[in-house]
């Protein structure tokens, strides 16, 4: 019933057709977005047909005999529009699972697309991964997400925050000066975890341009002087914090917290949710206590971003 095809650059323009009329997908599967980092991971990404209609996605990678959906991106999944249901799913991954066998794979490792991405209920997949795979949670990631219409008050320590950066002149725009944001980016987390941010200022620049709409920075200033910012990801579900760092002076003087009272009470999203990310220790599932606080304090609460895996 299900054909299975390994996805070529030539289908390019089907791939991201249906991703656009996609009940859980976001522009970080378009293929203009998913290929710019092409040379670090051998695609392997399928698409699902049923009756000669396409039908599903699953974006993913091969790492050595292991199917990864998808290790350059925050999750993956099976994407659907609003025709599949659970039976579907369900069919589907014993035919996907039959095709990686046959390539000889042996182990998958399933990242879903979290709920609050879905613009309807797609959690066909959790259902398929228990009944038809056997998957075990193997990695639970926590980020803080705020409800537009239900919102909690800002922390007090978030507010006086605020009332400091106003104080000192502090101002709130959004900015394409990419390079400055990255050279804070960067500086704050070589300083931390001796880290780079998983895209280079290059990379960022070069996805801004192609999803103008979808990428927008906002930045703190002292006059013009940058102190901090957020790069946004805008999906119709979430409004997601990709990046979020402050220079020293910034942190002083409370940038961050005027950025986000800015963005939570002056700027207009459409959708319902504002997600702040996750925030586990590098390398480790055990959670930063204090970005988590930061984050709760502007009125987040936990969603989970989860990993599976199973055998085949």
């Amino acid at each position: 019933m299900y054909e299975i095809r390994r996805y070529t650059p030539e289908m390019a323009d089907e791939w991201n057709l249906f991703v656009a009329g996609s009940k859980n997908g976001t522009f970080l599967f378009d293929r203009r977005y998913m290929d710019y980092h092409s040379d670090r991971f051998e695609d392997c990404s399928l698409m699902v047909y049923r009756k000669n209609r396409l039908f599903a996605l699953l974006p993913g990678n091969r790492k050595d005999k292991t199917y990864v959906s998808h290790q350059g991106l925050t999750y993956g999944g099976l994407i659907t529009d609003g025709q599949a249901t659970a039976e579907h799913v369900c069919d589907i991954f014993v035919a996907v699972n039959a095709w990686l066998k046959d390539h000889h794979f042996q182990k998958v490792i399933y990242k879903p697309v979290p709920w609050i991405y879905h613009s309807l209920p797609a959690d066909e997949d959790l259902y398929a991964l228990f009944v038809r795979c056997q998957a075990r949670l193997v990695e639970r990631d926590v980020s803080s997400t705020i409800v537009f219409a239900n919102r909690l008050k800002f922390a007090e320590s978030r507010l006086s925050g605020v009332r400091k950066a106003r104080r000192n002149g502090l101002v709130v725009r959004e900015s394409d000066d990419i390079e400055s944001f990255w050279s804070i980016l960067t500086q704050n987390l070589q300083m931390k975890y001796g880290a780079m941010p998983v895209h280079t200022a290059l990379e960022m620049r070069l996805l801004k341009d192609r999803f103008p709409q979808h990428i927008r920075l906002f930045m703190t200033y002292k006059s013009e002087l940058p102190l901090g910012g957020t790069v946004l990801y805008l999906t119709p579900q979430v409004v997601h914090t990709q990046y979020i760092s402050a220079s020293l002076e910034g942190k002083r003087l409370g940038a961050l917290d005027l950025l986000f009272y800015h963005l939570l009470n002056e700027e207009s999203f459409s959708c319902p949710y504002f997600d702040f990310g996750t925030s586990a220790r590098e390398n480790s599932n055990e959670v930063n206590s204090s970005l988590i606080f930061q984050k709760q304090g502007f009125g987040g609460r936990s969603v989970c971003y989860d990993w599976y895996e199973y055998d085949l």
